[in-house]
């Protein structure tokens, strides 16, 4: 008679037996702490973070993805590496302690999916657009089809071990999953979240995640019966009638408990625990039912709204140490599973022909489908590889496919080994052949100088904090809207993305539509409103929210610019001022963002630096007083196109213009001279019609000393100056650079912009767009030149210090020559 073997001695598997007051230990002399859980799980801990930490900046220079570098920190960890030496692995990572890790682990993924569930659209889910359903139903469908053929077609035709070919089909299955987190973290390291690109595969994902979530719903109903047709068809039916619960049941009472939220208030412990409590309610209600605990949470994280406020705290409570601690845990307990050493080299080449196929019909599919929406070939091929992303989703499926004995310690190596090279292999690809910087790059100008005198000026706004709204209304207003020439202002209010996966572009049709919005934006778009009122027949304000995470929030605002076809391109500056003249603040996410923009923006770009608030003037709407504007002429295109702003400008009213021309003392010629003569001329000719409010100087210098100079003489005698980043290289910026802080505005904005510059004018530093191939460098005027021989006569005449420039006396009386002479 055949003895009976129970289920654990039959499986590659322990019984482990422990003693239950082996928890905390007294200290090492006393006895060895890796004997007790508690310093065991952290020592562990401690391992694989710091591993996983180091193996991902070595993998960084390759272009290479996190979780690459936290499965491999288990891999060493595992039977693969060092733990195929008995006496290490049993040290480090023995039987006992696998059940309390895992649990650990599993404790993150749970509230790692709750957040996904929260910063997620569910709306994208149900009524996507037609570009995105179109190609995310055909990459899952044409996946699944075609790799579950062609893995009938390898069992059938190659031959294979038993093990293998009962879990292909399972494996070819799971190949057709395009797992919206997967997307969302790799999208998210790749810096793409806000890119056409990314957006489309974003959408796409989650519409493929109705299919994907519905097809494993049905696969672990199966598994976990036991294929028993009863018992997984009552699985997937109690799966659709907790679906249906929580969307009538438990979605009005998450709605009322954040009605009762305080507006503008900490978020209260009692609305942490209701969704922590939640949490581990859904995932054991699940779990009950026959499905995977993660499905609660996930349904739960969808039925709760992102945003403030209750979706932005809790994310932002749950981001460090679920998302870069328990999360990572569990990719490295499946790295710690994975034993290289079970794998056959046929097998492996059967896999990854596998995989391969798999891979390049999901691009073939997305490709074919992008025809009909005029998407690129090359673009396609990048959804694609995006929708090809692996990560967690794919993970957890494979573990519980393990657990349950569909997939052997091989099958399971495969698999992980899949995941890996698939993500090793798409995101250098991904950033070698995506650039979404040079789609923003035009091929015809975009800029105020060479707009027509009676177009439309166009100018985007970039709004990051309610004190800036003064100096901007007054920029706007003295920009000269009429009816020949209107002008049509984007603003764009800037919100870091907290809380939210997917980035969003809010737009506000209407007052009233500010209802649930904040009280700072609310007071912001009242001042713009306020702005259109008055200018009613000549002005258009279209103002939006830009929800995106602020090291991506260039992509955005580049785009409306080039969809909008603007002119300029208005942005914040990082610092800001206290009353007394001193820095109160540095945002230097704002300071890269407004680098990348100037390196990527599709017209022209200004940086203002507000110094608004050291004399509490309030916008030149209801201000009957002279505005005074100076533009700090130097020489090349930037200065071209801050002069032709500052000459729109001196067309009202009530603003003085006054351009400052800096001079070389050297050697002067007329064909050096000729090009900037035109521009003031023309500049001159636009202004007949105010001759009494513009000024025109000329100041000669020697050197960097003698402009820095000359420039600290115009403090307080302006409200505003404007000046050009780039000048070409000249003796008269000698020496400046070296004291730059800030590039972005150049050698003299810098100078305008320190708080050593004793001046309570708002400064605009703008950058003239760069046309696709032009170098930033490129100059096509050059500075001026002032004779030797003017500066060593003995003496100059009284009359030489207000003579005109030659042939312009008739154009501006108004013309003054200052020497420096030191």
């Amino acid at each position: 008679m055949a003895t009976k073997v129970d289920a654990v001695s039959a499986g590659n598997k322990y019984i482990v037996c422990q003693n239950t007051d082996n928890i905390a230990t007294l200290g090492i002399l006393k006895r060895n702490p890796l004997n007790y859980s508690v310093p065991l799980i952290l020592m562990q801990f401690s391992l694989i973070s710091l591993t996983s930490q180091m193996i991902e900046f070595c993998l960084r220079p390759l272009g290479q993805s996190s979780i690459v570098a936290q499965i491999l920190g288990g891999v060493i960890y595992g039977p693969s590496a060092l733990g195929h030496d008995a006496l290490i692995g049993m040290a480090l990572f023995p039987a006992r302690s696998v059940l309390t890790l895992r649990t650990v682990a599993v404790f993150g993924i749970m509230f790692f999916f709750f957040a996904v569930g929260v910063k997620s659209d569910s709306r994208m889910m149900v009524r996507p657009g037609r570009r995105a359903a179109v190609i995310g139903i055909s990459a899952f469908l044409s996946t699944l089809v075609l790799t579950i053929s062609f893995a009938f077609l390898l069992i059938k035709y190659v031959h294979m071990d038993d093990s293998l070919s009962s879990a292909l089909v399972l494996i070819a299955a799971s190949q057709c999953l395009t797992a919206f987190p997967n997307i969302a973290c790799l999208l998210a390291e790749l810096q793409l979240s806000s890119s056409d690109l990314g957006r489309i595969a974003t959408s796409a994902a989650m519409v493929c995640d109705i299919f994907g979530m519905g097809l494993v719903a049905v696969v672990l109903g199966i598994v976990q019966s036991g294929s028993d047709p009863v018992k997984s068809a009552l699985s997937v039916i109690s799966m659709c009638l907790f679906v249906i619960v929580m969307v009538y049941v438990i979605g009005p009472i998450i709605r009322i408990v954040i009605r009762s939220i305080p507006a503008g208030k900490p978020l209260a412990d009692r609305y942490v625990f209701f969704c922590f409590a939640g949490t581990l309610v859904t995932a054991f209600v699940t779990e009950v039912i026959g499905q995977h605990f993660i499905l609660g949470p996930l349904v739960f994280g969808l039925l709760t709204p992102d945003g403030q406020p209750l979706g932005s705290p809790m994310v932002s409570k749950l981001d460090y140490p679920i998302g870069k601690f328990l999360y990572p845990t569990f990719l490295t307990t499946s790295g710690l599973k994975t034993n290289i050493f079970k794998i056959d080299r046929w097998s492996l080449l059967i896999v990854v022909l596998l995989i391969l196929f798999s891979c390049i019909s999901k691009i073939a599919a997305v490709a074919f489908s992008s025809r009909f929406f005029d998407i690129r070939f090359k673009d396609s091929v990048v959804i694609g590889l995006m929708l090809n992303a692996r990560g967690i989703c794919e993970l957890i499926l494979y573990n519980l496919f393990r657990d349950n004995g569909v997939l052997t310690d091989k099958e399971f190596a495969l698999c992980v080994i899949s995941v890996v090279g698939v993500t090793a292999v798409i995101t250098p690809l991904i950033r070698l052949l995506y650039d979404p910087s040079k789609q923003y790059l035009p091929s015809k100008r975009r800029t105020i100088q060479h707009m027509k005198s009676d177009a439309e000026l166009r100018i985007v706004v970039c709004i990051k904090n309610q004190e800036n709204v003064p100096s901007i209304v007054d920029l706007l207003e003295a920009s000269d809207a009429t009816e020949e020439s209107p002008i049509a202002v984007l603003a764009l209010l800037l919100v870091e993305l907290v809380g939210r996966t997917t980035p969003m572009l809010a737009a506000h049709q209407s007052t009233q539509a500010l209802q649930s919005t904040n009280s700072q934006s609310v007071h912001i778009l009242g001042a713009l409103r306020q702005y259109q009122l008055c200018h009613e027949t000549c002005v258009t304000v279209q103002s939006f929210s830009v929800f995106s995470h602020l090291n991506s929030t260039q992509d955005d605002i580049c785009r409306v610019a080039r969809d909008q076809k603007a002119n300029i391109v208005i942005l914040p500056f990082h610092k800001r001022w206290e009353i007394d003249g001193s820095i109160g603040s540095q945002d230097r996410t704002v300071q890269n963002m407004n680098i990348k923009i100037m390196e990527r923006a599709p017209c022209s770009v200004g940086i203002l630096v507000d110094r608004g608030i050291l004399t509490g003037s309030t916008s030149i709407l209801s201000n009957q007083s002279i505005f005074q504007v100076a533009v700090i002429y130097i020489g090349g295109p930037d200065d071209a196109e801050s002069l032709f702003y500052a000459a729109r400008m001196g067309r009202r009213n009530n603003v003085s213009l006054t351009i400052l021309r800096f001079l070389l003392f050297g050697c002067d010629t007329a064909r050096e001279r000729k090009q900037d003569n035109n521009l003031i001329d023309e500049v001159r000719q636009a202004n007949m019609l105010n001759q009494n409010n513009f000024k025109y100087q000329e100041r000669v210098v020697k050197d960097g000393v003698g402009l820095a100079a000359s420039l600290r003489s115009l403090e307080d005698s302006f409200n505003l100056l404007l000046v050009g980043r780039h000048h070409h290289a000249s003796q008269i910026l000698m020496g400046l650079g070296a004291w730059s802080e800030c590039p972005e505005l150049g050698v003299v904005g810098d100078i305008l912009a320190s708080p050593d510059f004793g001046s309570t004018a708002s400064v605009l530093v703008v950058q003239q767009q760069r046309l696709r191939g032009e170098k930033l460098g490129h100059r096509l005027m050059r500075p001026m030149m002032i004779s030797h021989e003017l500066m060593h006569e003995p003496t100059l005449p009284p009359a030489a210090a207000t003579a005109t420039a030659t042939g312009s006396s008739h154009m501006n009386p108004r013309l003054e020559i200052s020497i420096d002479r030191e």
